[in-house]
């Protein structure tokens, strides 16, 4: 939950507890800030906010739709970035869909189980969850 935004505060204190992890991610995301890559960063913030809208957090919602805003980002470039993100992830939906079909074939009679289980050499359960 997103309930506090004085959170994002956090992050050195939780990054001192690891902190040759957050060292590292923090020149990573140094490097991503960077303004003179060959991607202007206005388009790695509209970027970063499809990111953060399909991984659905909020904390990169806050942070990146700021940066957009500074950088020039319009309501309609974000609106848009909005509905091409949402696309892309349907389409992603229909496309596992296919894997699906092609699974569901795949258990029916007279098919042979080509999953994870029977690679290991084991019989597929009847039935499992994930």
């Amino acid at each position: 939950m997103y309930a506090h935004p004085d959170d994002l505060h956090r992050a050195r204190s939780v990054g001192g507890a690891a902190a040759p992890e957050f060292a590292a991610w923090l020149a990573f995301q140094n490097a991503v800030d960077r303004e003179d890559g060959a991607v202007p960063r206005r388009y790695r913030e509209l970027i970063s906010v499809a990111v953060a809208l399909v991984t659905q957090c909020a904390y990169c919602l806050d942070v990146h739709t700021a940066a957009a805003r500074r950088h020039g980002v319009t309501p309609e470039e974000l609106a848009e970035t909005a509905f091409v993100t949402a696309s892309v992830r349907a389409g992603g939906t229909l496309a596992h869909a296919l894997l699906a079909d092609r699974l569901y074939e795949g258990h029916g009679p007279g098919h042979a189980h080509h999953g994870p289980s029977a690679a290991a050499g084991s019989a597929a359960p009847s039935s499992a969850s994930c």
